[in-house]
């Protein structure tokens, strides 16, 4: 009887296991990355809609900007959560009201509950096990809005290696503040790649509303003034297909989105707030058109009734933007409706 070496068969069971990693690894390039925006009222654009949800195809779930068309923790559409995202503490991002169910209210004015003092976004969060990434002061407080919700010390993130890799999903929700430019990776338990996530400059005020502090905070009342808490910002997300999305926040215009997000970054899909009181319709167009250059843009913050019937509103802002966009791709981000994205920053499915 012939005798086969261990050698021999641990060497093709590594070559089994390695091909078997390529695979997955080519499969995951040629995946898309699912976005889903979470609004106030089904298959459409209305005006406090913020929430976004980023599934990358290694099973990664990122939400972004809860604010207040979310649900709390119940809303059916969230399903499982690692990571969430907060741009600033505005209370339309952080979500001091929450929404009081699926489209009640108006597209222009949804009725909402209050979320205070936890906020929607630490009540997710901590209901969820999920990561939270943000500036640093930001996750500060959201720590110990989750501490309050949950009767427990809330820890810093756990990681590893250079990218520094945080393995979900996790079995208590933690914080991983971020300086601009910092970066963390949330990836999957047995996957080699995942979702990495850097935070990027936003020109815009970040302050919470007396609300959401302690009684101590409320001290600003007599001067009519609200608690800084840090920087806001924005996102660049690398997916493991090799999307790179741009997440704006609120933000004016400012010259080094060309030198960062396009130069360095190459980012193929924006993600870009608008607003009357932001970042205007021409202005946005200009960031688009001249300063990113992505595959395909979706507007967020229209702070307005955007769309009827799932149809652009004439006389918009949102409109006005999209009638200024050429030749480049604008995907609405209309309330349940999923898309894929490829590598490349092009739509492929739900388009």
């Amino acid at each position: 009887m012939k005798t086969v070496s261990l050698a021999i068969v641990a060497s093709a069971v590594g070559l089994f296991v390695g091909n078997a990693s390529a695979q997955s690894e080519k499969v995951s390039e040629k995946a898309g990355v699912k976005i889903t925006a979470l609004g106030s009222h089904a298959g459409e654009y209305c005006a406090a809609d913020r929430a976004m949800l980023f599934e990358d195809p290694t099973g990664v779930r990122i939400l972004y900007d809860v604010g207040a068309t979310v649900a709390g923790a119940g809303d059916p559409r969230l399903g499982e959560i690692h990571g969430v995202l907060l741009s600033h503490a505005h209370s339309d991002h952080l979500g001091g009201t929450k929404l009081a169910r699926q489209d009640a209210g108006t597209c222009a004015k949804p009725e909402t509950v209050s979320a205070a003092p936890n906020t929607n976004t630490a009540e997710i969060a901590a209901a969820k096990n999920a990561a939270v990434i943000t500036d640093n002061e930001m996750a500060v407080f959201l720590g110990k809005k989750m501490q309050a919700i949950r009767n427990a010390e809330v820890a810093n993130c756990p990681e590893t290696g250079l990218l520094r890799v945080t393995t979900v999903p996790l079995s208590e929700s933690c914080v991983g503040g971020l300086q601009l430019g910092g970066k963390r990776t949330l990836a999957m338990k047995g996957q080699t790649k995942g979702v990495q996530v850097t935070v990027v400059y936003a020109e815009h005020s970040n302050n919470v509303a007396r609300n959401l502090l302690t009684d101590a905070g409320k001290a600003l009342e007599a001067d009519n003034l609200l608690g800084y808490i840090g920087q806001a910002n924005g996102y660049v997300l690398e997916f493991t297909n090799g999307l790179k999305v741009y997440l704006s926040g609120d933000t004016a215009l400012f010259g080094d989105m060309k030198a960062v997000m396009h130069d360095f970054h190459h980012v193929n899909l924006a993600v870009l707030n608008l607003g009357g009181t932001t970042l205007p319709s021409a202005e946005g167009a200009y960031v688009v058109n001249i300063l990113l250059r992505p595959a395909s843009v979706i507007p967020s913050h229209s702070s307005e009734w955007a769309t009827e019937g799932g149809k652009l509103r004439p006389g918009s802002r949102t409109e006005d933007f999209v009638k200024r966009v050429k030749p480049i791709k604008v995907y609405l981000p209309l309330s349940g409706r999923t898309r894929e994205f490829d590598g490349q920053g092009r739509c492929t499915k739900g388009c």
